[in-house]
């Protein structure tokens, strides 16, 4: 299971809004063959794995780390694929929660007295496709709090103005996070102070870039802004008021940007109503680079899952913006944390990664 989810693992970034799922074929003892799936619309591990084996695949033991899908979408079920194979013992991951699957694919190869074991390795498996388990189970995507900040909290050194905080290893691996989300979501003073191009460069390997989401309430920024001009595979969303000028829609349109009116409340736009646009148009996680405000809001909202903090070995100054803006907390008991975070050495910065825990509300 271990080797399937290895194989599974370099699905991650790429396969939205399917899950990353990896297929291993053992055959007396032996490995015959592996598999992964590559892309949504594409075979799925099973399928790569079972041509690999070809006719060893009778009698053998398939190991995958998700259960296999039981119905016909954009690829065949491989429920099917598998018993037609000859395949005689099944072990699973975990069970898929989609409910187009959902256990009937185990019923299936069980009803073809397949052996079949479920819950191996499940922790493991679950932990490389929270997007899509977030995704299937709840309408939204998975989203990740991004941000570089000094000792003394600061996103950078003077307000208004732009300022690198953290250092080059810190910097790689923020765009090895862009290239394995689906999108990247910044507010439109982000864009008017850094003017960011959003995409994904990586010094070693080709990266891909995310679809660059930006969030402007009054359709603001200028439309020779880097992120609506920039020369990129992805595409640049803008989500604004549905009070905003048509004119205004319809010239970004013109620039192949994709514009999204959503409600406003007391606090700007609603963010839920923005998530579940998000994931209505298949994007299962979302990387957010800030700025103060939207990082405020977001954890206001209890809307986090995740967080990877790059802290690093200076102090900004009171100049500096803080990382975040319009959240209060009143003392550590009523404070969101970090569940057993973990800390990584990234050049002289340490990044903090963990999943949000919110306090029971009172």
């Amino acid at each position: 299971m271990r080797l399937a989810l290895r194989e599974a693992k370099k699905g991650i970034g790429r396969t939205s809004p399917n899950p990353c799922v990896g297929a291993v074929i053992v055959k007396n003892g032996e490995v015959v063959a592996k598999g992964y799936h590559k892309k949504a619309g594409t075979p799925h591990a099973e399928i790569h794995a079972l041509r690999s084996a070809g006719s060893a695949a009778s009698g053998a033991t398939m190991y995958v780390t998700l259960e296999p899908c039981n119905h016909t979408g954009k690829t065949p079920p491989c429920s099917h694929a598998v018993a037609a194979a000859g395949i005689a013992r099944v072990i699973v991951g975990m069970e898929d929660p989609n409910p187009l699957v959902d256990g009937t694919g185990v019923t299936y190869l069980r009803e073809r007295n397949i052996e079949v074991v479920t819950g191996v390795l499940e922790d493991e498996c679950r932990a490389i496709n929270r997007p899509f388990l977030k995704h299937i189970t709840t309408g939204l995507p998975w989203i990740v709090m991004k941000a570089g900040i000094s000792l003394d909290g600061k996103l950078n050194y003077q307000q208004g103005e732009s300022g690198w905080i953290t250092g080059a290893t810190s910097v790689e691996t923020v765009h090895r996070l862009r290239n394995i989300h689906d999108a990247i979501m910044v507010g439109h003073h982000t864009v008017a102070i850094d003017n960011p191009s959003l995409t994904t460069r990586l010094t070693r390997g080709k990266g891909r870039d995310p679809i660059r989401i930006i969030l402007d309430s009054a359709l603001s920024l200028a439309p020779d802004a880097r992120p609506f001009t920039v020369e990129s595979p992805a595409s640049t969303w803008v989500f604004c008021a549905e009070t905003v000028e048509e004119k205004k829609v319809r010239q970004l349109q013109s620039l192949g940007v994709r514009v999204f009116p959503v409600s406003c409340d007391a606090n700007g736009l609603v963010l839920h109503q923005v998530f579940r646009c998000l994931a209505e148009n298949g994007v299962t996680s979302v990387l957010v680079e800030g700025g103060a405000a939207l990082h405020g809001a977001i954890l206001r909202e209890r809307l986090y899952d995740y967080a990877n903090l790059f802290l690093a070995p200076v102090f900004a100054g009171e100049g500096g913006i803080p990382l975040l803006s319009g959240y209060f907390a009143s003392c550590k008991e009523d404070a969101v944390s970090l569940q057993t975070p973990t800390y990584t050495r990234t050049g002289d910065d340490v990044m903090i990664s963990g999943c949000l825990h919110y306090p029971a509300k009172k």
